[in-house]
């Protein structure tokens, strides 16, 4: 161990916050996750069993498509969609089949852990965010706070978070949790908030942390109570001090209705969304992080077909554009309530590491480029070290001209491919011949980088 290292680890581990948003908005985001650029979420439960929701060409809006809304939607009549899930849901299980039925068929059978952690070792990802509890309250580990409403109790009778988190961790993968505070239906939470939070929710969440140390915690259903009714900063200061993650765990924004984008560790945007509006187009100074699905659902949805799902080259132009703009990718998918992923979300996956395989240092352990620089053709900038990386989603057939560079670079390369680049430098602009490429010697599909070393 370096000196260095041991400064920054002593100096961690000095470090006492406190159960205010001042102290806890202070502890620095780990290294880590900001160098990780690009996490699998998974939405896997009961709503995987019936895996429906409408489709954006049904006039349904973005969160109306979430399949793993279903027991909510099927319940509410004041919603707009309950009439779609209403009637699918008496045509194939009938009026008096309740969803807590569906753990009969949740099973799980084919779920095989190490492929899955194998499948995102190759997608290039970083780390891994399972949903331990969704909205729902049921749990996927042998959690003594949800007797008979967890996955080893019932359904599937498998700790299937902690088999999926040793095969994570045995891959060199970060691995991490979603936690709803809320729950929609249990009685005590309709009840009695503060007994929910003190008996249930907080120990079920330090029982998660301690189980299975994850260096992730993106909570979520924080949006029906202030932080301080969820005694969220009470939680955080002591993951911060006291649980074995201390010095390693990330967490999100959503630990309250007033904390999205304002506290907690980085924000989360969710299809470019936030609840203050779209921040697409939105530089945002503060680490952050983008979660969407493959598709418009983040669980497993039947009802949609091929063109309801992003294509490969749109989700590593995707990536591409969220790490340029500071962020991470946190994509989704949705397995099968048998325990399969789909295999078209497979595909997508797989295509994305392929072009990581070879396009990869442009993405990970980067910064964005700050400066205000123009190009003849639109380009995504990132930065590490003295080297910059100009990274082009449409393969530039001509000459072009990038401005506001600072430094000469010390050479000028196409990742992945020997060919010669001829470039030229004069008065903080740099001229790129791109070299001719054809199928034979193309080094990989979707978006083409050019690293100019040494220029930074």
């Amino acid at each position: 161990m370096t000196f260095a290292v041991m400064i920054v680890l002593n100096s961690t581990a000095q470090q006492t916050y406190t159960a205010d948003w001042a102290s806890i908005d202070s502890r620095p985001i780990p290294q880590w996750f900001v160098d990780a650029k690009f996490g699998i979420f998974i939405h896997w439960g009961l709503y995987s069993v019936p895996a429906w929701g409408p489709l954006p060409s049904d006039g349904a809006g973005i969160y109306d498509c979430y399949a793993e809304w279903y027991w909510w939607k099927l319940l509410d009549k004041n919603n707009k969609v309950n009439p779609l899930f209403t009637a699918f849901h008496n045509k194939n299980y009938g009026e008096n089949f309740k969803y807590q039925d569906f753990v009969n068929d949740f099973k799980c059978e084919m779920f095989k852990p190490d492929d899955w952690a194998k499948l995102f070792r190759e997608a290039g990802a970083r780390y891994v965010v399972l949903t331990s509890k969704h909205h729902e309250g049921f749990a996927l580990w042998p959690s003594a706070h949800a007797w008979n409403w967890n996955a080893v109790d019932v359904g599937p009778h498998r700790d299937l978070a902690g088999d999926l988190t040793d095969a994570v961790k045995k891959e060199g993968l970060h691995m991490g949790f979603y936690y709803s505070l809320y729950e929609w239906f249990n009685p005590l939470y309709k009840d009695n908030i503060a007994k929910y939070v003190d008996d249930h929710m907080i120990p079920q969440m330090k029982d998660l942390v301690n189980r299975y140390s994850p260096e992730i915690v993106f909570t979520d259903g924080e949006w029906d109570h202030p932080s301080e009714k969820w005694k969220s900063t009470e939680f955080l200061a002591w993951l911060y001090n006291e649980s074995p993650v201390r010095h390693t765990v990330v967490v999100n924004d959503r630990w309250g209705s007033e904390t999205r984008s304002r506290h907690g560790g980085y924000y989360s945007t969710e299809y470019d969304l936030v609840h203050d509006g779209n921040v697409k187009d939105q530089k945002i100074a503060h680490k952050w992080e983008e979660c969407r699905g493959i598709g418009s659902s983040f669980g497993y949805n039947r009802n949609e077909n091929i063109d309801d799902y992003s294509t490969s080259e749109q989700l590593v132009h995707l990536l591409i554009e969220k790490v340029a703009k500071g962020g991470n990718l946190l994509l989704n998918i949705g397995p099968t309530g048998d325990g399969r992923i789909p295999v078209i979300m497979q595909q997508r996956l797989m295509d994305m590491g392929r072009w990581l395989k070879i396009n990869g240092e442009a993405i990970y352990g980067t910064t964005s480029w700050t400066v205000d620089s123009q190009t003849d053709i639109d380009a995504y900038f990132t930065v590490k070290g003295k080297d910059l990386y100009v990274i082009f989603t449409q393969y530039p057939g001509k000459t072009v001209s990038i401005r506001n560079v600072s430094g000469k670079p010390s050479s000028v390369s196409l990742l992945g491919s020997d060919a010669k680049v001829n470039y030229s430098h004069n008065d903080k602009n740099i001229t790129i011949t791109p070299p001719a490429l054809s199928p034979a010697n193309n080094p990989c599909d979707y978006a083409w980088v050019f690293k100019l070393s040494g220029c930074m």
